[in-house]
């Protein structure tokens, strides 16, 4: 693979993580809960607070996504380095998902909104494409491991 292309793809991870930052630190201060409160109270909202914590596993999937294109860039694709890639991003995803079900949780049975329907489906629809990534990670970190251990056998052929 040509060095341009990861290099374009690593150039997108840190647009949308620079993205998401900007939204984290800006969005608080919009949301229509906050809109009587100072700025230290709008951050220690319990909500916010989640949803900071719940960010978590979304930047560790994004520097997973980095180191591996950092793999495939020393040709080290079909290592088992890159499997356990792999299996990290599998994972930040799943628990971005646990993270969305526990805010929708509470969003559907705490937050006591006439209009709870537009948060839930859109935090459905978020769970069910992180849901698709994590598969797709998934089938990803299967097919590398099949090849690592192919490479693995063949090298002990002599």
């Amino acid at each position: 693979m040509k060095k341009s292309s990861t290099l374009f793809l690593k150039v997108v991870i840190l647009l949308i993580a620079t993205g998401v930052l900007a939204g984290l630190i800006w969005f608080p201060q919009t949301e229509g809960r906050a809109a009587n409160l100072d700025l230290v109270n709008i951050y220690t909202d319990p909500f916010i607070i989640f949803i900071y914590i719940g960010s978590i596993p979304f930047f560790v999937g994004l520097y997973q996504a980095f180191k591996l294109l950092n793999f495939i860039d020393a040709n080290r694709a079909f290592s088992q380095g890159a499997v356990n890639i792999l299996k990290n991003i599998k994972l930040a995803f799943l628990s971005l998902v646990g993270f969305i079900a526990a805010a929708l949780f509470y969003i559907r049975f705490f937050v006591h909104e006439d209009d709870a329907a537009g948060p839930t489906g859109l935090g459905i629809f978020i769970a069910l494409a992180c849901g698709a990534f994590a598969v797709t990670a998934g089938i990803f970190q299967k097919l590398f491991q099949t090849a690592v251990d192919l490479k693995s056998e063949n090298d002990l052929t002599v």
